[in-house]
């Protein structure tokens, strides 16, 4: 591939704190000779995971990603939802080397420290509900789940979780048992984590009632208790029901007005524990502090990480006071609240006020949504444009009135993409999300669009 560069603009900042855009800027083919041998030497010693794109980082900054061949490459996945204040935020390198240099390690689940106070007071402050809180911190997402079931298992002393079909809550075996976004997630895994069970996700533009919204009448919700609880699932038997606010690997799916309060009237009928998994959808990413508080529902729990460590792993449980396990030695772990990631989290929170990254995602969120919307008029393979905030995805489709999911299209579209320099994530059977860090300027987003409108072109074009 010939050198392409594009140059710098003068950056009109939604963000006090955004970076100035430096444009992308190709200098070998993508991947290069030196990720080309990283990535034969990573598949020689490392286990088969989950890699998506052959890009090799040597350093990054904000939006941008540098590789080991040189070239610089526009963010579109935020370190997969982890880098909402951006790479390398130097509020929050100094913070880490800070408490580094002091202290690393305290086991805070046996002894005391005050980083681990501050940020559980903090996150008490910002989760939605006018009641006494308190907080478990965890190393991911996964570990956020087991704690949050292990909870509400432990206080109604009931066995069954019930999940949404499509969701995903993690890959070990107790999230496991309420992941449902893809089958290879879950193949020869079994038996799971007993208890497990599922709904329907509600997703309008693939109403799997067949139906349409309003005129629904949220179909999707009532049927929790007008067929499951009367027919597979005892609600005298249910601990919690776990959903996300907006279904994420399952294909960034925004539940339609009023789902989450008539799921929660069920739900309270029968003291049910409601629990929030805000992994993705947490610390800013949808524009509020968490994704729930879009649906005007209160959780009991609220299970987060990702974001919360500003690029350290850390994650935390939120929930009502009266939850908290009456003696010791019912859960505990090693590393959850750790000194470093525990600081790397305080100044991300101070960075995400203090740059108004919240106003930040709402506003380039409805920027962004706006410029896909042009590419769906101009592209009729992309069948719907959908998110809250900067967590955004689009759907592709085979084009027109056939809704078919264009899977092998998708990819292609992602591969055009990280090859002119746009790094993103698939998601769902044939979408692509959307989430740069929240720093992202206008001129960013615009950018990374033309990108896209330029790879769905080569995309189609090569059949």
């Amino acid at each position: 591939m010939s050198e392409t560069t594009t140059a710098p603009v003068p950056s009109a900042n939604l963000s006090a704190g955004s970076h100035p855009a430096r444009g992308v800027r190709i200098v070998t083919p993508i991947p290069g000779p030196n990720a080309l041998r990283m990535v034969a030497e990573d598949t020689r010693l490392l286990m088969t995971s989950t890699k998506s794109a052959p890009i090799a980082a040597e350093s990054a900054r904000g939006v941008w990603i540098h590789d080991v061949d040189g070239n610089t490459i526009l963010d579109f996945t935020s370190g997969v939802g982890v880098l909402n204040v951006g790479h390398s935020h130097p509020d929050v390198v100094r913070a880490v080397q800070q408490q580094a240099a002091k202290l690393m390690h305290f086991a805070g689940t046996d002894y005391y420290y005050d980083v681990q106070v501050k940020l559980a007071q903090r996150l008490t402050e910002i989760t939605p509900g006018n009641f006494g809180k308190k907080v478990f911190f965890t190393n991911s997402g996964t570990e956020s789940i087991e704690a949050a079931v292990k909870l509400a298992r432990y206080n109604r002393q009931k066995s069954i979780t019930i999940g949404l079909l499509g969701a995903f809550h993690g890959r070990t075996m107790g999230a496991l048992t309420l992941t449902s976004s893809k089958s290879t997630q879950r193949e020869r895994f079994g038996a799971y984590v007993g208890g497990g069970h599922h709904i329907p996700s509600p997703y309008c533009y693939r109403c799997p009632y067949q139906l349409t919204y309003p005129s629904c009448d949220l179909y999707c919700a009532k049927i929790l208790k007008e067929l499951y609880f009367e027919t597979s699932i005892p609600p005298e038997d249910v601990a919690a029901f776990v959903a996300e606010p907006v279904l994420g690997e399952g294909g960034y799916i925004v539940p339609p007005p009023g789902w989450h309060a008539a799921i929660k009237r069920i739900l309270d009928e029968h003291q049910i524990l409601f629990i929030s998994d805000e992994v993705q959808a947490g610390i800013g990413r949808t524009g509020r502090w968490f994704g729930v508080e879009h649906h005007g529902v209160v959780p009991d729990i609220i299970a987060s990480a990702k974001a919360l460590g500003g690029g350290l792993p850390m994650g935390a449980i939120i929930f009502r006071k009266e939850l908290d396990y009456p003696h010791q030695g019912a859960h505990s772990n090693t590393f959850g609240g750790n000194l470093v990631a525990g600081a790397a989290a305080l100044a991300s929170l101070e960075v995400m006020e203090r740059e108004h990254l919240l106003e930040n995602a709402r506003k380039g969120g409805e920027h962004l949504q706006a410029r896909l919307r042009e590419l769906q008029r101009k592209h009729p393979v992309i069948g719907d444009v959908r998110g809250l905030g900067l967590m955004v995805a689009t759907e592709f489709i085979r084009g027109g009135s056939d809704k078919t999911p264009a899977v092998e299209l998708r990819d292609r579209i992602i591969e055009e993409s990280y090859q002119r320099g746009l790094l993103m994530l698939p998601c769902g059977k044939s979408s692509i999300r959307h989430i740069p860090p929240l720093v992202i300027t206008t001129e960013e987003l615009d950018e990374g669009v033309e990108i896209l409108d330029a790879a769905i072109t080569a995309a189609v074009r090569a059949g």
